[in-house]
């Protein structure tokens, strides 16, 4: 069989959004774990893969001629960067496809927390209807209006979020290690704080940072303990950023309100993550999602899109990839 383009997620999730490689390309759509992967990878000149999913192996890319691998998502963190910046095999992701969908869930599990819907729910269910009104009403408890949500990481995703809760009549704060941009605030009134003020002065932080060696456990158990009592953590960027052990430790104690976890340290999150085991009213005060935060139908199209629009621009009119990341 002779391919132009391997694709490492099945063409249904494309055709379902109503997107399609054109048909002067040969693609092959494989699972990761397919035998003729690697075969067929020593003729392609392109390799379209999620940006979720387990680490790709280096060694497919030793005899592999490829022109471009392409991420239909921005993290590029499946793939070993030395093995291909040594094969010099330029890597591009999608930036800010999933921006909408990101902040339509900060917003979302950020009420549902501090609104404690989950644990309402539960008690009507358990025929505790009058006593579960009766204690949300003495606990006075607040919406989102006039809080402080502090964002850590001000990129595109970071910004988007930040302008939906500011939507939401939040006052902004963030910290990012990196210079951000006047101009792509877009009058957005928000201060840069450092890490730890952030923390200690925000209702909210929520989390988008990339996963990369100076980010893996940003926030442990120092900066947990650095945290408003009572503060929502959301936690929507990559696995690997929060001490998952920490962050149980902290809602146990009541220190932290409650946190939206839609990633974890490993995928799917293994028996025995502390998260899972957390008990009463530490268990209720949690929302697992299952890394779909920046999953909608309508954020899969654009990325999709943009992605075979891409290697049509590599492979077909030999120009250089957008939005390159190595």
């Amino acid at each position: 069989m002779t391919v132009d383009v391997v694709c490492l997620r099945p063409e249904a999730d494309f055709t379902r959004v109503g997107v399609r490689a054109t048909s002067q390309l040969r693609v092959a759509y494989r699972g990761p774990s397919d035998a003729d992967v690697p075969e067929l990878l020593t003729q392609a000149r392109a390799l379209v893969i999620p940006a979720v999913g387990p680490k790709l192996a280096p060694s497919l890319f030793e005899s592999a001629p490829l022109e471009l691998v392409q991420v239909t998502g921005a993290g590029v963190d499946r793939l070993d960067q030395a093995a291909l910046t040594r094969r010099n095999i330029p890597v591009a992701n999608v930036a800010g496809g999933s921006n909408a969908a990101v902040a339509e869930y900060a917003v979302a599990t950020a009420t549902f927390l501090l609104r404690r819907f989950g644990w309402s729910d539960a008690q009507i269910r358990q025929g505790r209807y009058a006593e579960s009104r009766a204690k949300l009403v003495a606990e006075n408890v607040g919406g989102l209006e006039g809080l402080l949500v502090g964002i850590v990481g001000m990129g595109t995703i970071g910004r988007a979020v930040a302008r939906a809760f500011a939507q939401a009549g939040c006052r902004m704060a963030y910290h990012d290690p990196m210079p951000v941009d006047a101009k792509a605030m877009g009058g957005l009134e928000t201060r840069c704080l450092g890490l730890h003020a952030l923390l200690a002065e925000s209702d909210v932080v929520s989390l988008h940072v990339p996963l990369l060696p100076e980010t893996r456990n940003l926030v442990g158990e120092r900066e947990l303990d650095a945290m408003k009592a009572g503060a929502i953590l959301i936690q929507a960027s990559r696995g690997g950023i929060v001490d998952e052990a920490a962050l149980a430790s902290r809602l146990a104690s009541g220190h932290i309100g409650g946190a939206a976890i839609d990633v974890y340290a490993h995928e799917p999150p293994e028996a025995g993550n502390p998260l899972l085991a957390l008990q009463g009213e530490a268990a209720a005060r949690v929302l697992f999602t299952p890394h779909i935060a920046g999953v909608t139908r309508q954020s899969a199209a654009f990325l999709f899109r943009a992605a075979w629009e891409n290697v049509e621009r590599v492979l077909l009119r030999g120009e250089a990839p957008l939005h390159r990341v190595y």
